[in-house]
């Protein structure tokens, strides 16, 4: 059996390697040591740093600083730089448990079975969409031009104060004279004929139209003041409609729709955001649709 040989560490040429292997492993562990330090510094790794921006991570989700002064704001109306040690401890304390909550309820999929979760989901994406239309501001000569294509829009809400006097279908005679003698100027109170009630004193356009229904509401907006209508037979019964005043809508002018003008254009630039924004989810995604409502 051979001797093994014993590496003389005072020989100069097995010295030579010694030191190389030596060099090679303190380097080998500075490489690693590196990695390690720009593995747990990335962005998107796990890490021991705050962020500047924030207050504070949770599970690497960053609590950031301005929500932190929006609920001092909200709870006790101070800024940071005032709370006091308790305040802000509380409200950190808070925003950390709802963090840990909102992330253990994406774990369970909450929004998945929660009809008020998925609302509040979809409200959010919705919100998200249209953040651009909300914050900015139109020009002066895109506000006109929207104003004048919805010029018909804008104008002051109508009043009127009409009666609404009923009758049995049988009884269309006296409806007839009723009518004629309120056209000759009769007073509308001698008449015996119910009122349905159905309009008390002066109301705007809308509750008229509310109260009456549609079909009178359009013939009772037609009159002058003190104008009548003939017998018009609805709901089984017969009425004629006196109108004591008629203010009718007024068209407004540009600066003084101004507001209403630019919530509108705002409304509609949100609603064309968000139907994009559906178009290009449904593009994305893979629906199947059962066969019996397809």
């Amino acid at each position: 059996m051979a001797d093994r040989q014993v590496p003389n560490w005072l020989d100069p040429t097995q010295g030579v390697s010694v030191r190389s292997l030596t060099l090679f492993c303190l380097g080998a562990v500075i490489g690693l040591a590196v990695a390690g330090y720009a593995l747990f510094t990335a962005k998107g790794t796990s890490t021991l740093y705050v962020p500047p921006d924030a207050i504070a991570l949770v599970n690497q989700q960053p609590i950031s600083r301005s929500d932190f002064a929006a609920q001092l704001r909200t709870l006790y109306d101070t800024a940071p730089g005032q709370a006091t040690a308790e305040q802000r401890r509380k409200v950190l304390n808070d925003l950390i448990r709802e963090e840990l909550f909102v992330q253990r309820a994406k774990e369970l999929d909450v929004g998945a079975v929660d009809p008020e979760v998925r609302q509040a989901m979809v409200g959010a994406v919705e919100q998200q969409a249209a953040a651009d239309a909300i914050t900015s501001a139109p020009t002066e000569a895109k506000l006109q031009a929207f104003f004048e294509a919805h010029r018909g829009n804008y104008a002051t809400e109508g009043v009127m104060a009409v009666r609404d006097l009923v009758f049995p279908v049988a009884a269309a005679v006296q409806a007839g004279e009723t009518a004629q003698a309120l056209r000759g100027g009769a007073d509308v109170a001698r008449f015996t004929a119910r009122d349905s009630r159905k309009t008390e004193g002066e109301e705007f356009y809308f509750a008229a139209k509310i109260h009456l229904g549609p079909r009178l509401f359009e013939a009772a907006r037609a009159l002058p003041d003190h104008g009548v209508t003939g017998p018009l037979a609805e709901g089984g019964s017969l009425h004629v409609l006196y109108m004591a005043q008629n203010r009718r809508p007024m068209p407004l002018a540009y600066a003084e729709a101004k507001p209403q003008v630019l919530a509108d254009y705002r409304r509609q630039a949100i609603d064309r955001l968000q139907s994009g924004n559906e178009g290009f989810l449904r593009k994305r995604a893979n629906v199947l649709v059962a066969k019996d409502l397809r």
